[in-house]
């Protein structure tokens, strides 16, 4: 009897245990899809991506990438496709912020209506949008004959550097917004009030209180900006049918063998791509941690 009585509570003490070890686990088995999702369409490329890059005729080597430093063609590719991030980035965050700091100031239904629109704009990209600036501004488009009119237009150029520029700050403005209006309920409407009253100016409040407060977000937003540009294909192919020299379309002309099929040069560029997004991303990571916002933690 004694036994029968001992063999019930080691089972009834076995069953918490299960249940307590499946709770911990639970969470590990609803991510395991996901993270096996994640490697198959993330990691595994990048891994075949880098290995692939070393590879020339067949042979282990590093002559994919003295080719492509070797190469002046290669070279402009980065460069343009650099020039097209940062400042698209830059003038982009600019314009955001300006425009997440004035919507905080107006009524909430035209608040809403404005991200709501942002939402829709954030999707017109690519294809669609080059063929919109195309009908607007290319050689006959609509306000370029009316500036042609007054003289207004000078030099400018849709399908070459300045109009791309045009179309890659359109694409990051409402990216840019969706990111950085979460951020700015960081802000207090009272800190400025406050800084008014001990007399500090607009320009004051904004460098010595909101822009450290919102440096953390700010930096990040740029990195995403700078990826979300450099990593852009169709808007510059619809516009430019391949014919402008940025990094994406030269990657695409090798996987794709327009000229010449090589997809271990094609690997190689996005190595190095890679390498300069990560670069930038723990120069975005050191910036932060020199803010005002990393100097709390």
């Amino acid at each position: 009897m004694s036994s029968s009585v001992i063999t019930q509570t080691d089972g009834s003490a076995l069953k918490p245990k299960t249940k307590s070890l499946f709770q911990r686990f639970k969470p590990a088995l609803w991510l395991a899809p996901f993270a096996l999702f994640f490697y198959l369409f993330q990691l595994a490329p990048m891994v075949w991506v880098l290995i692939n890059s070393f590879f020339y005729d067949d042979e282990l080597s590093l002559e994919n990438y003295s080719e492509i430093f070797d190469s002046a063609f290669m070279m402009q590719a980065f460069g343009n496709s650099l020039w097209l991030s940062i400042w698209s980035s830059i003038v982009g965050l600019a314009i955001a912020t300006l425009l997440v700091s004035s919507l905080r100031r107006v009524d909430s239904k035209i608040r809403d209506a404005v991200i709501a629109f942002t939402n829709m704009s954030s999707n017109f990209s690519g294809v669609p949008l080059s063929f919109a600036f195309i009908i607007i501004l290319g050689t006959n488009g609509a306000i370029t004959l009316l500036l042609k009119q007054y003289g207004l237009l000078g030099d400018f150029d849709l399908y070459g550097k300045w109009g791309l520029l045009a179309i890659y700050i359109y694409f990051q403005i409402p990216l840019a917004v969706l990111l950085l209006y979460p951020a700015f309920d960081a802000l207090s409407d009272d800190w400025q009030a406050a800084s008014a009253l001990l007399g500090a100016k607009t320009w004051q409040y904004w460098t010595k209180i909101a822009l450290p407060v919102l440096s953390p977000a700010l930096f990040g937003t740029f990195i995403i900006l700078i990826a979300n540009a450099i990593g852009a294909y169709a808007s510059v192919y619809a516009l430019t049918s391949g014919n402008y020299n940025v990094i994406t379309i030269r990657i695409a002309s090798l996987v794709s063998g327009d000229l010449f099929l090589e997809p271990n040069l094609a690997a190689a560029i996005s190595v190095i791509l890679m390498a300069m997004l990560a670069f930038i991303t723990v120069i975005n990571q050191w910036l932060i941690s020199k803010s005002y916002a990393g100097k709390r933690k």
